[in-house]
């Protein structure tokens, strides 16, 4: 079986290595010899660390899937375009599509499965979440017969990365985000982790697969961690809580669903808490099944890599049997829950003047607003006065009230952080 690789990076370097090192068992698993025919990129001059002939590569990617010798098509160039054009350019001339490209799974996810099903062709896309955690097709195949009602992950290896530094150093954002620039887990704009846009693709494409309905990343309430400081890591510590970067996918009771990215301090026993560095973690909740938690390598090149070379496989398998797999299961229509009409419980840190009153004042706000007060105590005195809040659940909007009427209290000079609290009270 013959595959057209769009892209040879990090990623598509390491499938190439994969199926060269590992070829015969994969032979064996497959019921074929899985071969990379042609590969399209950038310049096919320039020297690469994969054991292919240069005759392979050519800077057409047409060229490649026009090639009649290619059965299956690799996307793993990412982002909207070209990518989404040469996926459906592979459908048209009948060739089943393996893909890493969370972006665009989850802003034309439909018009991709719509031409797929369309042509009878397999779209796989098992490395678009979490790496080299089988994830996606678990919660697609494997647990049809559950309702989950919840799905809960830290999806994006950078942040935890930065974050984890913060807690286990002391350290501020900055100069974590630069460590891990140095590492090699950042990129040079970082923007797309740090501020939760990569997150909030993956959040879409799960709580499609969850809950059987096309949710896309502009329904997904996002937020980043480029505010958090090392003063909240230490609070949160003393609450007994961890600071993590969240997707959060829920289907509520008039079966709406509910996604948004955000940082927020969990309990520490809970077992995403433990989750380090540039590990990813996914926790389903189901009727039946319970909990369950899906935990690895959730980038890199070799871990993303088996992820696509599990795909080909499968899409091999079914090219012999002249079949395919599940197509779109995004059967329902479902409305997005606003974000103002969530609840939950949120950590505030308030810069006061410290006089007698100042509570009474900002607690007043609070209960105008219907937010009630879990716990509160007061940080350092004089100028350097803090008030540290910890709310019970109350709804997004009127909280948000809140935080609008507080930024006018004379008495609070800054309204430093706020983060929301996931645990149960």
């Amino acid at each position: 079986m013959r595959i057209g690789l769009l892209g040879c990076g990090n990623v598509g370097a390491a499938v190439v290595r994969l199926l060269d090192r590992n070829r015969d068992e994969i032979a064996r698993r497959a019921g074929c010899r899985l071969e990379i025919a042609r590969v399209a990129v950038r310049d096919p001059a320039r020297a690469r660390d994969v054991p292919l002939d240069r005759s392979r590569f050519t800077a057409d990617p047409m060229a490649v899937i026009d090639d009649p010798e290619v059965d299956i098509v690799c996307e793993l160039i990412g982002g909207d375009e070209p990518a989404g054009s040469l996926i459906l350019a592979a459908f048209e001339r009948d060739k089943p599509v393996v893909t890493a490209n969370k972006e665009l799974l989850a802003n034309r996810g439909r018009e991709l499965f719509d031409a797929s099903d369309a042509k009878g062709l397999d779209l796989y896309f098992e490395a678009a979440v979490g790496g080299g955690i089988p994830l996606i097709r678990p919660v697609k195949e494997s647990l049809t017969g559950e309702r989950i009602r919840r799905v809960t992950g830290i999806v994006n290896g950078t942040t935890n990365h930065i974050l984890t530094r913060m807690s286990e150093e002391g350290i501020s954002f900055a100069e974590a985000l630069a460590q891990a620039q140095r590492l090699g887990y950042a990129e040079a704009d970082p923007s797309a982790d740090v501020e939760g846009h990569d997150a909030a693709a993956k959040c879409a494409i799960l709580a499609s697969i969850a809950f059987n309905a096309r949710v896309t990343a502009p329904d997904v309430f996002r937020e980043g961690i480029d505010r958090v400081t090392p003063e909240d890591i230490a609070f949160a510590e003393r609450l007994g809580y961890v600071v993590k970067l969240l997707a959060i996918a829920e289907l509520d009771e008039d079966e709406r669903i509910a996604v948004r990215v955000h940082p927020a301090m969990i309990p520490s026993a809970h077992p995403l808490a433990a989750v380090r560095d540039a590990f990813n973690a996914v926790f389903v909740e189901g009727d039946a099944v319970g909990e369950l938690m899906f935990y690895g390598r959730g980038a890199g090149g070799e871990p993303t890599a088996t992820a696509v070379i599990g795909d080909l496989v499968t899409v091999a398998r079914h090219r012999l049997a002249d079949t395919r797999g599940v197509g779109c299961t995004c059967f329902h229509e479902r409305t997005i829950r606003p974000m103002a009409e969530m609840t939950g419980q949120y950590y505030l840190l308030l810069r006061v003047e410290d006089r007698p009153g100042v509570l009474a004042e900002i607690a007043s706000v609070f209960g105008r607003n219907r937010v009630s007060i879990k716990s509160v105590w007061q940080e350092g005195t004089g100028k350097d006065a803090q008030l540290v809040f910890i709310t019970h659940r109350a709804r997004e909007g009127a909280f948000q009230r809140t935080m609008e009427e507080l930024r006018a209290v004379p008495a609070v000079e800054e309204i430093r952080s706020v983060l929301r609290v996931e645990a149960e009270e």
